[in-house]
């Protein structure tokens, strides 16, 4: 940042009278930047041209950032750095592409040559401190875009998710899953490939295969268009509708309907404001079922909190006010964000397919292929607070019939039905219904349906898996009540009543109370219940009834977690099981493994102990668990891995992280510096952390953004990122690539001379790292790459001189590097190798 001399303050002040006193300039044509400053005192004109000047920069008078600037008597602006851009609502994207075209120093007036963005024209105001930059959309609609822009050559990449998911123990033969997900990008369209191999285990040996995924499809504004091999679903719709009997399976032929991908989410406030209030200066964390989804500064006073980052929907959050380092207040709220449609003039959401019932490299043999499959589905706004859906499909020469309504009774009350009914199968009905009152809510269901339980398996005492003995094809019902009511702020009660028909028989009842206090100097959550459910198998087919109270502590170091339990529930024989548990958990950071738990469990028939870890490497991450039965002392285990392989540009990364995003950038780290670690934040949202070497960020696709770069942690090195920020805009499937690199700098502190020993002032001094001005006086400072200590200087676009400092001389304390008086002479240019004339 350039500080601000007492002159330029002064400078400031006089313009500010001097705006005051000036009379109104109708003239059309700006004048130049000399006619503008005849006004000033003679002792202030040297302070105006060729030295650091804050000013505000607009782009069609909409608020770019403050910033600094250099300001020469040729008419022409050269911008330093944006030194706040905090109030702006352009996007960064496009804040970088300005930013570059006036680094480079533009001439003011009508803009010649290359201009970005539609630029027409560039022009100074020395009454207000203004830079203005006009565009060819300067007179045109400014109301928001509704759809982001495709990228104009479209992208290219390649990403591979791969799942192993794996299963066995003592009598189990080893079962598993292998799955393969990817997602490309070809121009404008998106590839899509989903291939599933597993092996149930048991006495079913055989090894399963097939391919349910396998084409291309086209983003569009609101649509998209499918093509190839798919499974067909309701996608692209608001409210999804149930359907009877058999699934969609694969079809080979093209799909058509409503789509999101491109729309503009803009954040939205709450319905219903939080309000907080504060003593003095404080902060506020925001927690939705436990977990931190929001932190923002407040003041002292009674405010409203900022929730349009907050995601969509109805919940409840925890709201922590914290003074001085210390929880002062803790109260619950409603977030009320209802995810309606927002465009009453498209009230229609639906989806379309057509084909062929088909199977690709499976060997299924439920699997169907040859008949003719369609099907339509849709969703209708039939009021802001109702929307309506029909669906109809044939599969497996069966007809399929659905309908819903989701209607918002009130601002605490909704309901949801849904009807459904399938040929020769039967009729089926969902119902829903959720009130929210102040200290809690309720929850009511109603359904109907077919249940087939062919195809489920269970593990028997032994350890084999085979096909559920006690089969049920019939009509089942469920109906369920449910409430959670908060006492206080630290006590709650919940309970649940139901009654099921068909497969299960009877009613149930579950009662709970939950508290958080202290207990033994740590934070401790309690928690008590009480249970009599029906019958099950794994009850000896007699009621399940029972008490269970456990405890949770945070005991020992940071991260460490004990909790325990004790109770009493019917066991598989029907008689009484009393039982005990207790488990301790870890949390690590910065190690391979992210978490341990271990469980002890003593129950009527012995002692049972379990053991789950979850790691993260590089390249890949998953957890693994090992449990010995207390039942039978057999011990079973699990191995879950996830990775991910990005290609693009050339490059490849095999990865840890998921592209959550849609796309993802290959980014490699070079560096002169050991240990050092960097944050990638996508301004889209998101955050990764980045080593030297290789390295991968996941991206948001569609949206033309990007991406930052700067060190990790409070402790930062005194080095320099180029570049410091990168800009993407790429279809879903797309891999970017972008090298960085971090280099030790010096802050340099000197003094610039002519031949003659006097100052040269406005002179601009430029490294690989950055570039400063010279002062009035000819003192400048400015960060200097250590592993290349050259400076050049130039005035305008001719090049003065070249230095390349001899660090190892030179008076230095704690990284200033303080070089003394340096005479800018042409016979310097004579042995010097060309320095870079941009940087920053």
């Amino acid at each position: 940042m350039f500080p601000m001399t007492p002159i330029a303050a002064a400078l400031a002040l006089f313009l500010c009278a001097s705006a005051l006193a000036a009379p109104t300039n109708n003239a059309n044509t700006p004048r130049s930047l000399l006619a503008q400053a005849k006004g000033l005192p003679a002792e202030f004109e040297e302070h105006f041209f060729d030295v650091p000047l804050a000013v505000r920069v607009e782009r069609d008078q909409q608020f770019l950032g403050e910033a600094m600037v250099v300001l020469s008597k040729d008419d022409r602006v050269t911008l330093l750095e944006f030194t706040d851009t905090g109030d702006s609502q352009i996007p960064a994207s496009e804040r970088d592409v300005l930013g570059s075209f006036l680094k480079q120093g533009v001439s003011l007036g009508a803009c010649q040559g290359s201009c970005p963005d539609q630029v027409l024209a560039v022009h100074y105001n020395l009454q207000n401190s203004l830079v203005s930059i006009a565009t060819e959309n300067a007179e045109r609609g400014s109301g928001a875009l509704r759809y982001y822009a495709l990228p104009e050559k479209g992208s290219t990449g390649l990403i591979l998710r791969n799942q192993l998911n794996l299963n066995g123990g003592q009598e189990q033969d080893l079962g598993g899953r292998y799955g393969l997900e990817a997602s490309s990008s070809l121009g404008n369209w998106t590839q899509r490939v989903n291939l599933q191999v597993a092996r149930l285990g048991g006495p079913d040996d055989k090894l399963y295969h097939a391919m349910h995924e396998l084409y291309g499809q086209r983003e569009l504004q609101g649509n998209f268009l499918r093509l190839g091999y798919f499974t067909p679903s309701s996608e692209g719709l608001t409210r999804q509708l149930r359907s009877f009997g058999a699934s969609p399976d694969t079809a080979a032929g093209v799909m058509f309907g409503s789509s999101d991908s491109l729309a503009i989410k803009n954040p939205t406030p709450s319905v219903y404001p939080i309000y907080v209030t504060a003593n003095r200066q404080a902060s506020v964390e925001i927690y939705r079922n436990g977990l931190l989804i929001n932190t923002q500064a407040v003041s002292a006073g009674l405010q409203t909190l900022d929730t349009r980052a907050l995601p969509g929907g109805i919940y409840e959050v925890e709201v922590r006010l914290i003074e001085d380092g210390q929880i002062t207040s803790t109260t619950q709220d409603l977030v009320y964000k209802p995810s309606n449609w927002r465009n009453h003039e498209e009230r229609w959401r639906y989806s379309l397919f057509a084909g062929q019932e088909s199977k690709l490299l499976s060997n299924w043999d439920e699997q169907s292929r040859g008949d003719m499959t369609a099907g339509a589905a849709l969703n209708y706004l039939l009021h802001p607070r109702v929307i309506v859906g029909l669906s109809a499909r044939q599969l497996q020469g069966k007809q399929q019939l659905a309908s819903s309504i989701d209607w918002t009774l009130a601002n605490n009350t909704s309901l949801y039905a849904n009807v459904y009914q399938t040929e020769d199968h039967g009729t089926g009905m969902d119902l829903q219904g959720i009130y929210n009152y102040g200290s809690g809510n309720l929850f009511a269901t109603h359904n109907r349906s077919w249940l087939d339980t062919t195809n489920l398996y269970e593990t028997l005492p032994d350890g084999t898996r085979v096909r559920q003995r006690n089969v049920y094809i019939g009509q089942t019902a469920n109906t369920s009540l449910a409430i959670n009511h908060r006492l206080n702020s630290k006590q709650s009660l919940n309970g649940r009543v139901s009654h099921s028909e068909g497969n299960v028989e009877g009613v149930g009842i579950d009662l709970g109370w939950t508290q958080r206090s202290l207990l033994l100097g740590s934070d401790a959550s309690w928690r008590f219940s009480v249970f009599d459910r029906p019958a099950s198998f794994s009850s000896g087919q007699a009621r399940n009834r029972g008490v269970d109270l456990s405890v949770s502590l945070a005991l020992g170091a940071k991260g460490e977690q004990w909790s325990g339990s004790i109770g009493t529930r019917t066991a598989r024989e029907g008689g009484r099981d009393n039982n005990a548990s207790l488990t301790y958990n870890k949390t690590l950071q910065n190690h391979v493994l992210q978490n341990v738990s271990v469980t002890a469990l003593a129950d009527t028939y012995g002692v049972g102990v379990s053991g789950l870890g979850s790691f993260s490497t590089e390249a890949f991450n998953g957890d693994a668990f090992i449990q010995r039965s207390s039942y039978n002392g057999n011990y079973t285990g699990g191995l879950n891995l996830d990775s991910t392989v990005a290609v693009g540009a050339d490059k490849i990364v095999m990865t840890s992280q998921h592209a959550s995003g849609g796309a993802g950038m290959i980014i490699d780290v070079e560096t002169d510096l050991d240990d050092i670690a960097l944050r990638a934040d996508d301004l889209s949202g998101g955050s990764t952390t980045l080593r030297p070497g290789r390295n991968y960020v996941s991206l948001t696709a569609y949206k033309n953004s990007s991406v930052s770069f700067d060190f990790e942690g409070n402790h930062v090195p005194s080095a320099s990122i180029q570049p410091q920020r990168a800009r993407y805009h790429m279809n879903k499937g797309g891999v970017g690539y972008r090298k960085i690199t971090v280099s030790r700098t010096l802050t340099v502190l000197g003094r610039l001379l002519d031949p003659q020993g006097k100052p040269l002032k406005g002179h601009h001094i430029i490294n690989h790292a950055s570039r400063g001005v010279s002062e009035v006086d000819g003192f400048f400072s400015m960060e200097m790459n250590a592993g290349s200590p050259t400076l050049e200087v130039r005035s305008g676009e001719q090049l003065l001189c070249q230095f390349r400092l001899d660090t190892a001389n030179a008076r230095s304390e704690n990284d200033v590097l303080m070089i003394g008086d340096l005479r800018c002479t042409p016979d310097t240019l004579a042995d010097a190798t060309p320095a870079p004339t941009t940087a920053g």
